[in-house]
């Protein structure tokens, strides 16, 4: 049997959902007629049943109208404006809630100045109400859509699998990769990792190699990679003689890929290898697939530094990714092969994907496991590499910056 013949194309389903902004916005209008109505309904029943002239009683009626609209708003929005299928998370909830809570109070500021200005108008008591309201709804529109547009439900593609676990040759690809696993101290669970890796890999094609860059570790981690790799010529260890940062080690192991595809992957055993599988379909279309972490399994002070790094990241670069720091990644090799990476340190993530971009890549977003940590201690929350990591970021985009502008120049 032939290896393309033993792809079953059929238990893979990429869904792309592509929605111009020009109907997204028609169907974000629509919903919002609808949450309109739900809105107003709700705030008129309140009305009926208690009825008041008070402003500040009215703010209440208006909040609580409001929510009971956010709710449809989140399941309609989610599922037919933006068209969003993965299930909802935790995060997604959270920027759902804070795009809610500023729409409120966008919205009962807005009710509050048209109140204060209309009552000085001769309209009945139920009518200038029900136009404040319909202000204040209007004023209310454009935060809302801005925040879920690009904070709750940004454009992403969404991959869904089926791949039924009794059948482990179900999918073969028939491209070479080369897997690179960054360790530094991770004697406790390099070996699982390596045997997982190894196994996943060997059931999904004929050609790889796993690249492990031990970056001068003080426990037995090289000890145990180059037991393993003795019994196994697929698996390489690379030394770092001393600690030279993560940055680094991916270099290393970017300059060590002899295969057509580069993969990276944390060591410490938070991610599922399994999760691979749905990005080959979608290397062949793009220069890359970045994994983004559903459920992040880390502490608040991580995910409150990685959500900062993000929207500063953002703002200096303009780059547009869910999870920039998500050490779960493939590419096409080449692209390592034509462009000098300068950072080693927490920046190496952001210029990858500038640097991607900037020559012509694309690349797509798919959701990956993020498993709690089993042992080893994650370094990146430290305020010493926070600060390193941002001194780092304006000196590089200055310096990129000024690049672009020589090019342009030239």
């Amino acid at each position: 049997m032939s290896i393309s013949s033993r792809i079953e194309i059929q238990s893979i389903s990429v869904k792309q959902h592509l929605v111009s902004p020009l109907l997204q916005l028609l169907r974000f209008c629509i919903v919002g007629g609808l949450n309109t109505f739900v809105d107003v309904l709700v705030f008129n029943l309140l009305m009926l049943g208690l009825p008041t002239q008070d402003n500040g009683l009215l703010v209440i009626y208006n909040s609580l109208a409001y929510l009971v609209g956010a709710v449809n708003s989140f399941c309609w929005n989610k599922l037919w404006t933006f068209q969003q299928r993965s299930s909802v998370t935790n995060g997604q909830l959270a920027r759902f809630a804070l795009v809610t809570s500023l729409g409120i109070l966008c919205n009962d500021a807005f009710l509050w100045l048209a109140t204060t200005l209309l009552t000085s108008f001769s309209l009945t008591s139920f009518l200038w109400v029900n136009v404040a309201k319909v202000c204040a709804i209007a004023g209310s529109v454009a935060v809302s859509y801005l925040g879920m547009r690009f904070s709750v439900f940004p454009k992403t593609y969404e991959v869904e699998m089926s791949l039924p676990p009794s059948n482990p040759h179900l999918f073969i690809s028939p491209r070479s990769l080369s897997v690179i696993l960054p360790a530094y101290n991770e004697e406790a669970l390099i070996g699982q990792t390596l045997c997982t890796v190894m196994a996943a890999l060997s059931s999904w094609m004929h050609d790889f190699e796993v690249i492990v860059v031990n970056d001068g570790s003080k426990d037995r981690t090289a000890d145990i990679v180059a037991h393993l790799a003795a019994y196994d010529r697929r698996i390489r260890l690379v030394n770092h003689p001393v600690n030279q940062g993560y940055g680094t080690a991916l270099v290393t192991g970017f300059k060590s890929v002899t295969k057509e595809l580069a993969f990276f992957m944390d060591a410490d055993g938070q991610f599922d290898i399994r999760d691979l599988v749905r990005f080959f379909p979608l290397i062949d279309e793009y220069g890359a697939v970045l994994g983004y972490r559903r459920e992040r399994q880390d502490t608040w002070m991580r995910k409150l530094s990685a959500w900062g790094w993000k929207q500063l990241v953002r703002f200096i670069f303009g780059i547009q990714v869910r999870d920039i720091d998500c050490a779960f990644k493939l590419f096409r090799a080449e692209f390592f092969r034509t462009q000098r990476l300068e950072t080693r340190g927490a920046m190496i993530n952001v210029e990858i994907i500038y640097k991607l971009a900037r020559a012509g890549y694309t690349y797509t977003e798919v959701g990956v496991h993020h498993l709690p940590r089993r042992a080893g201690k994650a370094t990146g929350a430290k305020p010493a590499v926070i600060l390193r990591a941002i001194r780092e970021l304006f000196l590089y985009a200055e310096k990129w910056r000024h690049e672009e502008q020589q090019t342009l120049y030239i």
